[in-house]
Parts: structure tokens; sequence; C-alpha cells
């Protein structure tokens, strides 16, 4: 055993009064084993006045004239007046402090105190952020604890007012969840603890049941004196409501004895002591070492730029913020002036396109006027197919709607009586095409204007019935002098329009009318398309297509009378009534 292990420090003499155990005399001197104080758990205790502050400061008194380094957390700012002998490091948040520090100072103040055997204050009573605070002792502490566990050197730290950080009701925080470790752990590492309060009620029972010294100043609170009766026994209770300023029991391990003992006074300035009406007067303070100062100024010197650079950083960011939500606005704005310039130019567009399309004026460019004409188409349709629907039904056949739509009807192989079909003009009786309208049977004269066809088909009376009569009537020449007579009946826009189809297979209506020289107005278009598929040239394929039918339209109603070979003829000689006009026009 070492001589530093049995140094002693007096701090106290034996008090005559009732609750000791009376062993020794009065006046008898008290030590305490520096080992034991430095690196153990101990706990002080009494009401406000008792003498608590001034047994604390007498303790470190001792153990920094034995050149024994601490640490104090000071919550009320009162250890300063150790300066007035001790050259100790004050750092807090407070002009009066040596130094201004926050939690990017603790490892540096850590390292000053275990490794170069400075005493700090850290005074957290300036701080108005009890969060920065608490985040500053918890710091502290981790690297208090992390140094401890390689150096193993004694070493101090003490806490005024513990059960701010302990307490007994409610949730710890990081900072008291680590005093609590320091508490169980930090022995072993040479590490101690000593809470100061003066609510002995308030602070966790785990804490002061597990410290190896202890000390009971004046309570009168009846819940406070009942911990000293669970932890001493009732006639302690009883016995420390009359103790006198600075008197208190103080229990230890080392010597399993619970003694009445009067604590010695302080020497140095009593920053904590109530203010008098004499004039305060402050006593000098020692200094520590300027270098010591210099380097944490240094930390506070980096952080104060890293912040400034974060505010120079946070401004540029919010100048670019409102940059960008004016140019969002300059934006928007371009995009209302371009959508008034479009709806400007679609009706300068509008109306001049009026005149070419019959004076409506309609811009089928536009989705709102495109859906309208299909709309209108679709109406159309529907009642054609209803039309057709209604034929069928009064001539006693069965058809669906797809098929009185898209297809033209199909009549019985069977000759019908009377004659084999209806000219409405277009042929004599004699079955030729009269150009001038005479014919030797006095029929009707066919119209040669391709147009005044479209006028009668719009209206309705073109019908695919009336144009195909039954088969076994005609020979292969009757079919193809009929079936030519009504493709020259229609205007050069129905050929061109007839001749894509053949060419294209599948197409729709203003693609055709487009491919036969003409505009893309959908309403004439879909009315000369409609005239194809009337007469059976066309049918509906879905979703807005139709198909060349000519060929299938011959092969269906006259397979009976010609074989392949004539059926193939009869079709390309109809054929050339049209594809040989398209041919010449290019």
């Amino acid at each position: 055993m070492t001589d530093s292990d049995t140094e002693t420090i007096s701090v106290a003499e034996i008090s005559d009064g009732p609750g000791g155990e009376g062993t020794e005399e009065p006046g008898t001197r008290v030590d305490l084993p520096v080992v034991d104080i430095l690196t153990g758990r101990g706990f002080v205790t009494g009401k406000s006045g008792s003498g608590k502050s001034n047994t604390a400061s007498v303790i470190i008194e001792n153990l920094l004239s034995a050149n024994f380094p601490v640490l104090i957390v000071d919550t009320d700012g009162e250890y300063y007046g150790l300066k007035q002998e001790f050259e100790l490091l004050h750092a807090g948040a407070d002009d009066e402090c040596d130094i201004q520090v926050s939690p990017e100072h603790a490892e540096r103040l850590a390292t000053l105190a275990l490794e170069q055997n400075v005493p700090i204050i850290l005074d957290v009573s300036g701080y108005l952020d009890d969060a920065a605070s608490d985040e500053l002792v918890t710091e502290v502490a981790k690297h208090l604890f992390a140094k401890e566990k390689k150096l193993k050197k004694p070493f101090l730290m003490l806490i005024e007012e513990c059960h701010e950080y302990i307490p007994e009701k409610g949730g710890m925080d990081e900072a008291g969840k680590m005093l609590i470790k320091i508490g169980k752990r930090g022995r072993k590492h040479g590490l101690g603890v000593v809470g100061i309060s003066q609510r002995p009620a308030d602070v966790k029972k785990d804490f002061i049941t597990q410290c190896d010294w202890l000390v009971w100043h004046r309570l009168t609170w009846r819940n406070d004196t009942k911990v000293v009766g669970r932890i001493l026994g009732s006639e302690y209770a009883d016995a420390i409501e009359d103790m006198g300023n600075g008197e208190g029991f103080l229990v230890t391990d080392w010597s399993e004895s619970i003694r009445r003992v009067q604590f010695h006074k302080k020497q140095t300035f009593d920053a904590g002591a109530t203010p008098g009406l004499d004039d305060f007067e402050r006593p000098d303070l020692k200094s520590v070492d300027g270098d010591l100062v210099s380097d944490l100024k240094e930390i506070s010197d980096e952080k104060a730029r890293r912040e400034s650079r974060i505010a120079d950083l946070r401004q540029e960011i919010d100048k670019k913020e409102a940059r960008i939500r004016q140019l969002e606005r300059e934006l928007e704005e371009a995009r209302d002036l371009s959508r008034m310039a479009d709806q400007f130019a679609q009706a300068m567009f509008q109306k001049a396109e009026s005149p070419y399309r019959g004076g409506d004026g309609r811009n089928l460019n536009r989705p709102t006027e495109k859906q309208a004409a299909l709309g209108e188409y679709n109406e159309r349709a529907e009642g054609e197919a209803a039309d057709a629907a209604a034929d069928a039904d009064s001539a006693g056949g069965d058809a669906t709607p797809g098929e009185a739509d898209d297809a033209p009807p199909r009549r019985s192989l069977e000759a019908p009586s009377g004659p084999p079909w209806p000219t409405h003009g277009l042929l004599s009786e004699g079955g030729e095409a009269s150009a001038d309208g005479a014919a030797d049977g006095g029929g009707v004269t066919a119209p040669t204007d391709g147009e005044s066809w479209l006028a009668d088909a719009e209206m309705g009376d073109f019908e695919p019935a009336e144009l195909h009569p039954a088969p076994g009537a005609e020979s292969r020449r009757d079919v193809v002098d009929r079936m030519t007579a009504i493709v020259d009946a229609l205007g050069d826009a129905h050929h061109g329009m007839l001749a894509h189809y053949r060419e294209r297979g599948v197409s729709d209506p203003l693609a055709a009318h487009v491919a036969a020289g003409e505009t893309g107005d959908q309403h004439l278009a879909y009315g000369r398309n409609r005239s194809l598929r009337r007469a059976g040239f066309i049918r509906h394929a879905g979703r807005g297509k139709y198909e060349y039918a000519l060929p299938d339209l011959v092969s269906d109603e006259y397979a009976d009378l010609l074989d392949e070979d004539e059926l193939r003829e009869t079709v390309a000689a109809i054929e050339a009534s049209f594809v040989e006009e398209e041919a010449d026009g290019e």
C-alpha cells in the first residue's frame, strides 16, 4: 500500500449531541481517506442554509490543497469563490467565466482535467436553455468516463442539485443516465462522483443506497426525514431536525459507523451565501494559464466560424429559393401568355378557314370541336343502323346492329319477281347507262354530277339493297356495266377514296379523303365515306376503320354464276373505272 492510498484530509470534528454512536470524544478530528473520496460515491444533503455547500467546499479545498484535481458541476454559480485561493478554470456561459463553452468543448475539458490536472468549475447556471446545459454535462461526463478507462486516475466529479439529473420520479435524460453509469461503474476506473441536494426525497434511491459515504445535514420536511428514518433509523430522523449549521451525520463504509460531526468552515470566499446589507466586495481571484484559455477559445472561434459559414449558406439558399419562386412565377406568366397567343391564333385561323368550310368556322384541331364532330358522326351512324334494322324487321329477316352498320344486307339467291333492280335513274330499262338521260325504255336519266349523287346519298335515297339485285338475272357483262355505272355516278373524290381503300385494304375516312386530294374536313370525309359504305364498296372494320369490300361483294352475290377466273376478271373490270382514273391523275 502506497502513501497516497493512506492519505487523508481533515474536514470535521466529532460533535456533542444526540444521535451519534458516542465512541469518540467531542472535538476529535475527523479525517477522510482521499482515495475513497476521489473514487467512491458520495451524497451530501441538507435543507438550504444547513451547511451542505460549505461541507462540499471544505472537502474540495482539502483536495485542491493536496493537488488533486476535481470537476464541479455548479448549477447555482456559487463555487467560483474557490478561485480566491486556487487556480481553477471557470467555464460556462457567463461573461464572468474564464471561457464560454458548449458541448463542442467537452472533450477538451475532459483532457485538461485528467491529463493536465486542471481543476474545473463547469458553471451551468448561465445557460438559459436547460437542454444546452444538460447536453454539456452529458458530453463532459461521457469523455471523462471514456478517458478514465485508459488512465485509471483517481478523480472526483461533484454534481450540485443532483436531483435535477437523477430524480426519484419521472424519467431521466441522457445526463442522468450517464451519472448513474459513473456511480455504478466509475469506481473500477478511478472516477468518483458525489451528489449534492437539499431534497433527498427527490433523489433516486438507487443512487443514495449505493453511496460509500453520506453526510446528512439538518432536514425538517417530513418526506425528507422519512428518507433518513428508512436509511439510518427513526432516532436519527428525530435528531436531524435540531442540528445546527454545519452539523451533520457522517456515514462511511470504511468506518462502519454513524458519527455526528461539525464540519469546518470553508476558507475561500462564500459566493453562495445569502447577501446581507453590508457592501458586497468580490475578492481577487486567481487566473488560470492563458494558454489553456486560448486553446478553448480556438474551439469557440472554430465553432463561431462554422456557425457563420452555416448562416451564410442558409442565406444563399434563401436567395436561391426566392429566385426559384420568382422564376416559377415568370414561367407561369409565360405559359398564360402562350395559351392566350394560341387561343388568338386559333381564332384567327378559324376565321381564315371559315369561307372554305361552308362558313361554320369550326376548328377540328381543337379537342372539344373534334369530339363534337365525332359525336355527330356517331349519332348519324347509330341512326342509320337503327333504320337498317327496322328495314330488316319489316322484310321479315334478322339483322343485328353490327350487320346493319358495317356490311351491306345480303339477299336470297333466288331471283325476285318484277324488275331485276331499280335503276334510280342510273340506267335505262335496257340495262345501258344513258349520258343524256334517254333510253329505249324511257328510263330516268342518271345524274352525271358526282356531287349531286353525294347529295342524294346523304339524304338517304341510296340503299345498297337497291343497287345490287338478286343473282341469276344478269350476265357477267350486265354486272360489270351496272356496277361501273354506279362508280361513274360517284364524284372524283369518291373515286380517289375508293382507290385508297383498294390500295391500303383498311384505312379511316379522313386518311382516304386526304389521299384523294381533298381537305381534312371530317364532316365532308365521313359524308363521302358513308356513300361508299352504303353502296357496299367498303364495310366497317371496327375502331373507326373501314376495309375495301368490292371483291367480297361480287364474290358473295354472284359466286353461283361466275367461276374463279370470271370473278377475278369481273372485279378487275369494275375497278378499272376508278383505278385507271386515279392513275391518269397521277
